[in-house]
């Protein structure tokens, strides 16, 4: 029976080692396997997993190459300057000033302890950087770090390979994330009841109307027609029906003699008249039953209807609310959804837009391209990845990296992660102003940033789990410990600076740590406490800001 497991073993062993792309996919399946189990509210998510997968594979001396590992590592940095392009220019030149400086504490605290900690007990060189990336949870610190020791940008200490040092990092990292993905999640779910904070009050007392968020966005919209009966909605006049019943979302068209009416708000709807409401469905089992009978549509919903992303580009747009916008009303369209830098945002009158925010609208066509005038562009015109630029734009982010700079002796530069992201950045502030340049469609961009750093990840788990175990005898507790200050204490010292000095309100804030720290599994952790999706908007101000932080850090930390 053993010997027969053994020739098992050794089959697929060598299976595994004759096919290295066959290694990366099954590493990339298994840590999706992996993050989607959920213990009670928490789950790893695919990050972790991947990680995890790769340590198992890994302490079995299976390998990707580092040319398949340096393009996945391309594809993420250049991606998050690209999605953060539009956002940082902006709010840096807004009121960027409050949440860079949060970023900035946060980033700087972490880094201080990780480097601190590193000297104090004499941790061998690279582990420091792994230790502030695993404690932070920060893929970009590591991309960084790594990249800086193989580019040769920063020096190797007497007595250490450059392979050495880049498996510290990676170990460093394996040890440390374990803790700062639970821990961080964990204590940012816990530290508003300790500070007698009710996230959910917090957030209904923000909302403008004084009422609680029902939903980040409405879902299931349809479009459905009523014929008007009885006084309950002849006798008020439209403007009365509006505040009355009104959800400031739903699209309502009154037809008379089939023929659309422009009504004022002074004026009356009359017995007869048909209401062609396109909403979410909550909308129809509030009110629709109140008008009257239902009526057939006459036409086919799809031949009459676009679903589309409209991306806010425009002057006349920019620092306008959702109120103001008065989609539903100028335009007929139903909004959908709101999102900014990949995040979520709660469809509210007072959100502000901002260069960048992609809305998901649903309506006519014709009013879709009304307002795609009025807001910038259209995103459903856009189905191919501008290749070009964004081929060149990768290659001009590694070229920029490879340029420095001698003063007093030392090179100085931004190295193959900086290039890269400042390159992304330029390229997607760039789209936002010229709509055709750089065509990088919502989904594309997901999966280059998503599939770049999975392809990442497999490869420091694979580089970590030959030498996790030798680590976690000889190192581990102190790694451990470290990582769970280097985890806690920038929380903590974030809340108070975000308070005290910043007065940033409890809910916003919370976001704006998660954000600090470039953890989206915290942010929903914190949406959920709160039951709404306020603190997505504080998320947003720091995640732009902390990405280049902590990016930079990642090469900083290397000297300790």
């Amino acid at each position: 029976m053993e010997n027969d497991f053994l020739a098992v073993f050794e089959f697929i062993d060598d299976i595994l080692t004759l096919q290295p792309a066959l290694v990366l996919f099954l590493i990339l399946g298994l840590g999706y396997l992996i993050g989607n189990i959920r213990l009670g509210n928490f789950s790893f998510g695919p990050v972790a997993g991947v990680l995890f997968a790769g340590l198992f594979l890994g302490h079995f001396g299976f390998r990707i190459t580092a040319a398949a590992q340096a393009v996945g590592f391309a594809l993420f940095i250049f991606s998050v300057g690209y999605q953060a392009g539009p956002q940082f220019f902006f709010v840096l030149r807004q009121d960027g000033l409050k949440y860079l400086s949060l970023a900035v504490v946060v980033a700087t605290c972490g880094f201080a302890i990780a480097a601190g900690w590193a000297t104090a007990f004499s941790l061998d060189p690279g582990f420091s950087a792994g230790l502030l990336s695993g404690g932070l949870t920060s893929s970009p610190t590591l991309a960084a770090a790594q990249e800086a020791i193989r580019s040769g940008s920063v020096s190797i200490p007497d007595g250490i390979t450059a392979d050495d040092m880049l498996t510290n990092v990676a170990t460093g990292y394996a040890i440390t994330y374990i803790f700062g993905l639970a821990g961080l999640i964990t204590v940012i779910k816990l530290l508003p009841g300790w500070l007698g904070i009710d996230l959910a009050a917090e957030a209904q007392r923000l909302q403008s109307d004084g009422r609680k968020n029902e939903s980040v966005a409405p879902v299931n919209v349809t479009t459905r027609r009523y014929r008007v009966i009885g006084e309950t909605f002849t006798v008020p006049t439209v403007g009365e029906l509006r505040q009355l019943y009104w959800d400031q979302v739903t699209v309502v068209r009154a037809i008379r003699d089939d023929k659309p009416l422009t009504l004022q708000d002074s004026e009356h709807l009359e017995e007869g008249d048909i209401l062609e409401i396109s909403g979410p469905r909550r909308f129809f089992t509030r009110v629709a039953p109140l008008i009257g009978e239902e009526v057939p549509l006459g036409y086919r919903l799809s031949d009459a209807t676009d679903t589309a992303q409209v991306i806010v580009m425009s002057d006349a747009a920019i620092g306008r609310s959702i109120a103001d916008a008065d989609i539903a009303r100028r335009f007929g369209l139903v909004l959908n959804r709101v999102n900014r830098l990949g995040t979520q945002l709660p469809i509210e009158p007072d959100l502000l837009l901002e260069k960048g925010d992609i809305l998901t609208v649903i309506g006519p066509a014709t009013q879709v391209d009304a307002l795609g005038e009025f807001m910038g562009a259209i995103e459903r015109d856009i189905s191919e990845t501008d290749m070009v630029t964004f081929a060149f734009g990768i290659a001009a982010g590694i070229i920029l990296g490879m340029l420095s700079v001698t003063v007093g002796g030392v090179s100085i530069g931004l190295g193959t992660a900086g290039g890269l992201l400042l390159s992304g950045l330029i390229i997607g502030y760039t789209r936002n102003m010229r709509p055709t340049f750089g065509r990088l469609p919502e989904a594309a961009r997901w999966f280059l940033m998503e599939f770049g750093l999975l392809l990442f990840m497999a490869g420091v788990g694979l580089r970590a789990g030959g030498s996790i175990i030798e680590t976690l005898l000889q190192a581990g507790p102190m790694l451990i410990l470290g990582g769970i200050v280097v985890t806690i204490t920038p929380i903590l010292l974030g809340y108070l600076f975000g308070r005290k000095v910043l007065k940033i309100e409890p809910v916003l804030l919370f976001g704006a740590i998660t954000g600090a720290m470039t953890s989206g599994a915290a942010l929903g952790v914190v949406t959920g406490a709160a039951r709404s999706s306020v603190p997505a908007l504080g998320y947003t101000g720091t995640y732009a800001f902390a990405n280049v932080l902590l990016m930079v850090a990642g090469s900083l930390i290397l000297m300790f």
